[in-house]
């Protein structure tokens, strides 16, 4: 039996381009929800889970920096998706005849140029490949759907506009969990380790707990903060840093941050993809 990776969307979806290109060998399961990805793991129905968390035009992922600290899952590797934006219609429509377009909410603003250029309304949908299904089902001419070219191929649909993109780099960042952690040493272009903390109510403590990365020679290449529990004093601050926990600089930066911190969780050590390494 094959195993399984779940990802949130529906055939056709970008996250399923994500687990073809990163994981082949794994029978992707679809799942209606992100917590419905994440439960798919917890409960051994899939055996990873790939989740989208950043897009270069959008920004980060609601909500999703907020679940994957209370998943109990760990992260074991990241991948990047090229998003190419196509615009689908059924069989023989027209480019010119098109009058509506369903996309994510997160799609849309990605193609709005291309939308308002050729006068189509964009509209919203909970999935670009249910959109796309949706729309091969249909029998609407006028109706298409913004979705990947794997989408266009499952549902038997034309490809009116390829790459309708607004950014031509446009690309989604993907992680990708499983029940338990890997801190093997793997990939060739080094590691990457993220945590999440919370700092103590003193004064500056944020700042304090930074100064051992920088001190220590310890890239952070991200950190975010959040609230947690709907309180505007408990923040959550989620981070990456290049590295490893066995690496000695690591060890120092991340001893530094205990001390001002009173929650310090480490989500997952995982290969830096090629794409961090690229122009």
């Amino acid at each position: 039996m094959s195993q399984k990776i779940a990802f949130q969307g529906e055939l056709g979806a970008y996250g399923h381009e994500a687990c073809v290109t990163a994981r082949p060998d794994f029978t992707p399961l679809p799942c209606a929800t992100f917590d419905d990805a994440i439960e798919a793991v917890r409960n051994g129905d899939a055996d990873l889970g790939m989740i989208a968390v950043e897009n270069s035009t959008y920004g980060r992922v609601a909500d999703v920096h907020s679940l994957l600290p209370e998943s109990g899952l760990h992260i074991v590797d990241e991948t990047f998706v090229r998003v190419h934006i196509n615009l689908l219609a059924q069989r023989g429509a027209k480019l010119d005849g098109i009058k509506e377009a369903f996309g994510h909410p997160v799609i849309l603003p990605q193609c709005a140029t291309f939308l308002r250029d050729h006068s189509i309304r964009g509209r919203t949908s909970s999935d670009n490949a249910r959109a796309a299904r949706e729309v091969a089902g249909g029998g609407d001419p006028t109706v298409a759907a913004l979705a990947s070219e794997l989408a266009a191929d499952i549902y038997g649909l034309d490809i009116l506009a390829r790459h309708i993109e607004d950014h031509d780099r446009n690309t989604t960042r993907f992680l990708i969990m499983a029940r338990e952690p890997d801190y093997l040493r793997r990939g060739t272009f080094g590691m990457m380790t993220s945590f999440v903390f919370r700092v103590r109510n003193i004064p500056a403590a944020l700042y304090k707990a930074m100064g051992g990365f920088a001190t220590n020679g310890v890239n952070m290449t991200k950190l975010e903060s959040y609230m947690v529990g709907g309180a505007f004093t408990a923040t959550q601050f989620y981070a990456e840093i290049e590295g490893h926990p066995d690496d000695h600089n690591v060890q120092l930066a991340m001893e530094e941050l205990g001390y001002f911190t009173d929650h310090l969780h480490v989500m997952g050590v995982y290969p830096a993809a090629q794409r961090r390494h690229e122009d």
